[in-house]
Protein backbone atom coordinates (compact mmCIF):
# COMPACT_ATOMS: atom_id res chain seq x y z
CA UNK A 1 0.00 0.00 0.00
CA UNK A 2 1.58 3.72 -1.19
CA UNK A 3 2.70 5.15 2.47
CA UNK A 4 1.85 8.89 3.36
CA UNK A 5 5.47 10.72 2.84
CA UNK A 6 6.63 13.91 3.91
CA UNK A 7 9.97 16.15 3.38
CA UNK A 8 10.40 19.13 4.52
CA UNK A 9 8.08 21.92 2.73
CA UNK A 10 5.65 18.56 1.15
CA UNK A 11 3.41 15.99 1.89
CA UNK A 12 3.42 12.72 -0.66
CA UNK A 13 -0.66 11.64 -0.04
CA UNK A 14 -1.84 8.55 -2.28
CA UNK A 15 -4.76 10.02 -4.30
CA UNK A 16 -8.30 10.34 -3.24
CA UNK A 17 -11.25 10.98 -5.54
CA UNK A 18 -11.81 15.27 -4.56
CA UNK A 19 -8.65 15.20 -5.83
CA UNK A 20 -9.14 14.36 -9.55
CA UNK A 21 -9.85 17.91 -10.65
CA UNK A 22 -6.43 18.93 -9.35
CA UNK A 23 -5.06 15.72 -11.18
CA UNK A 24 -6.64 16.85 -14.76
CA UNK A 25 -5.99 20.35 -14.60
CA UNK A 26 -2.09 19.37 -13.94
CA UNK A 27 -1.95 16.71 -16.69
CA UNK A 28 -4.02 19.78 -18.92
CA UNK A 29 -1.63 21.84 -18.67
CA UNK A 30 0.53 22.74 -21.81
CA UNK A 31 3.78 23.65 -20.33
CA UNK A 32 3.90 20.87 -17.73
CA UNK A 33 3.36 18.38 -20.41
CA UNK A 34 5.65 19.61 -22.66
CA UNK A 35 8.45 19.38 -20.23
CA UNK A 36 7.26 16.08 -18.99
CA UNK A 37 7.72 14.94 -23.41
CA UNK A 38 4.07 14.19 -23.55
CA UNK A 39 1.52 15.60 -25.71
CA UNK A 40 -1.76 16.63 -24.41
CA UNK A 41 -4.20 14.34 -23.62
CA UNK A 42 -7.65 14.67 -24.10
CA UNK A 43 -9.61 15.47 -20.79
CA UNK A 44 -11.66 12.33 -20.81
CA UNK A 45 -8.40 10.04 -20.78
CA UNK A 46 -7.01 11.66 -18.09
CA UNK A 47 -10.16 11.56 -16.03
CA UNK A 48 -10.07 7.58 -17.08
CA UNK A 49 -6.17 7.50 -16.00
CA UNK A 50 -6.84 9.23 -12.62
CA UNK A 51 -10.17 6.35 -12.06
CA UNK A 52 -7.72 3.74 -12.86
CA UNK A 53 -4.80 4.79 -10.09
CA UNK A 54 -7.47 4.22 -7.51
CA UNK A 55 -9.67 1.36 -8.79
CA UNK A 56 -6.57 -0.64 -10.23
CA UNK A 57 -3.19 0.83 -9.33
CA UNK A 58 -3.96 1.02 -5.26
CA UNK A 59 -5.84 -2.10 -4.71
CA UNK A 60 -3.37 -4.07 -6.67
CA UNK A 61 -0.17 -2.77 -5.25
CA UNK A 62 0.94 -1.98 -8.79
CA UNK A 63 3.52 1.17 -8.32
CA UNK A 64 3.49 4.35 -5.77
CA UNK A 65 1.83 7.74 -7.17
CA UNK A 66 1.14 10.40 -4.76
CA UNK A 67 -0.59 13.51 -5.25
CA UNK A 68 1.93 16.13 -3.87
CA UNK A 69 0.89 19.15 -1.60
CA UNK A 70 2.19 22.32 0.05
CA UNK A 71 0.31 24.06 2.76
CA UNK A 72 -2.75 22.68 1.78
CA UNK A 73 -2.44 23.00 -1.78
CA UNK A 74 -1.75 20.72 -4.36
CA UNK A 75 1.27 20.91 -6.01
CA UNK A 76 2.19 18.30 -8.08
CA UNK A 77 2.31 14.67 -8.81
CA UNK A 78 4.47 11.68 -7.94
CA UNK A 79 5.77 7.86 -8.65
CA UNK A 80 8.41 5.89 -7.97
CA UNK A 81 7.18 2.43 -10.88
CA UNK A 82 8.67 -0.29 -12.98
CA UNK A 83 8.71 1.57 -16.77
CA UNK A 84 9.35 -0.42 -20.03
CA UNK A 85 11.84 2.62 -20.62
CA UNK A 86 14.74 1.06 -18.00
CA UNK A 87 15.69 -1.98 -16.23
CA UNK A 88 14.54 -0.97 -12.78
CA UNK A 89 12.49 1.87 -11.64
CA UNK A 90 11.42 5.01 -12.93
CA UNK A 91 11.14 8.04 -11.00
CA UNK A 92 7.92 10.43 -12.32
CA UNK A 93 7.62 13.78 -10.94
CA UNK A 94 5.46 16.92 -12.45
CA UNK A 95 4.85 20.21 -10.54
CA UNK A 96 1.86 22.62 -10.78
CA UNK A 97 3.75 25.60 -12.67
CA UNK A 98 3.24 27.87 -9.46
CA UNK A 99 4.94 25.65 -7.84
CA UNK A 100 8.66 25.61 -10.02
CA UNK A 101 11.51 27.73 -9.45
CA UNK A 102 10.99 27.13 -5.61
CA UNK A 103 13.51 24.19 -5.18
CA UNK A 104 10.29 21.56 -4.79
CA UNK A 105 11.59 19.36 -7.72
CA UNK A 106 14.80 18.54 -5.78
CA UNK A 107 12.49 17.58 -2.83
CA UNK A 108 10.31 15.59 -4.48
CA UNK A 109 13.16 13.66 -5.93
CA UNK A 110 15.03 13.56 -2.60
CA UNK A 111 11.85 12.15 -1.01
CA UNK A 112 10.84 9.65 -3.87
CA UNK A 113 14.69 8.27 -3.80
CA UNK A 114 14.93 7.75 0.30
CA UNK A 115 11.74 6.29 -0.18
CA UNK A 116 13.06 3.74 -3.47
CA UNK A 117 16.08 3.18 -0.91
CA UNK A 118 14.70 2.27 2.19
CA UNK A 119 11.02 1.09 1.46
CA UNK A 120 11.82 -0.72 -1.43
CA UNK A 121 15.37 -1.51 -1.20
CA UNK A 122 16.50 -0.23 -4.44
CA UNK A 123 19.90 0.54 -5.40
CA UNK A 124 19.17 3.04 -8.37
CA UNK A 125 17.05 4.78 -9.59
CA UNK A 126 16.11 6.30 -12.98
CA UNK A 127 14.57 9.31 -14.63
CA UNK A 128 13.75 10.11 -18.28
CA UNK A 129 14.05 13.90 -18.49
CA UNK A 130 13.70 15.68 -21.85
CA UNK A 131 16.43 17.05 -23.28
CA UNK A 132 15.56 20.98 -23.71
CA UNK A 133 14.30 20.72 -19.99
CA UNK A 134 17.84 21.73 -18.98
CA UNK A 135 16.27 23.02 -15.36
CA UNK A 136 15.19 19.59 -15.10
CA UNK A 137 18.80 18.09 -16.02
CA UNK A 138 20.45 20.47 -14.05
CA UNK A 139 18.78 19.35 -11.05
CA UNK A 140 19.43 15.68 -12.28
CA UNK A 141 23.01 16.82 -12.17
CA UNK A 142 22.91 18.33 -8.90
CA UNK A 143 21.93 15.19 -7.32
CA UNK A 144 24.35 13.15 -8.79
CA UNK A 145 22.50 11.47 -11.50
CA UNK A 146 24.60 10.44 -14.62
CA UNK A 147 23.45 10.33 -18.34
CA UNK A 148 23.20 6.60 -19.59
CA UNK A 149 21.70 7.34 -22.81
CA UNK A 150 19.32 9.11 -25.10
CA UNK A 151 16.13 7.81 -26.01
CA UNK A 152 14.18 8.93 -29.52
CA UNK A 153 10.61 8.93 -29.80
CA UNK A 154 8.76 7.73 -32.84
CA UNK A 155 8.40 11.68 -33.03
CA UNK A 156 12.20 12.46 -33.07
CA UNK A 157 11.98 14.02 -29.39
CA UNK A 158 14.95 13.06 -27.26
CA UNK A 159 14.72 12.15 -23.87
CA UNK A 160 17.85 11.61 -21.28
CA UNK A 161 17.83 8.30 -19.14
CA UNK A 162 19.27 9.10 -16.58
CA UNK A 163 20.39 6.72 -13.40
CA UNK A 164 21.71 7.66 -9.76
CA UNK A 165 22.97 5.02 -6.71
CA UNK A 166 20.43 5.77 -3.99
CA UNK A 167 23.59 5.85 -1.55
CA UNK A 168 24.39 8.99 -3.56
CA UNK A 169 21.54 10.77 -1.86
CA UNK A 170 20.14 10.83 1.64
Amino acid sequence: MTPVLRTERLEFIPYRPEDEDAFVALLRNAEVCRWMGQELVPEPQIRTLFRAILSDVYPQSLFDVWGLWADGAYAGHAEVKKTGNVDGHELVAALVPEFWGRGLGTEVVRGLVRYAADELGLKEVYGLVGAENTPSLAMCRRLGFRHLRDSVDEDGTVAKVVVLSTADVR
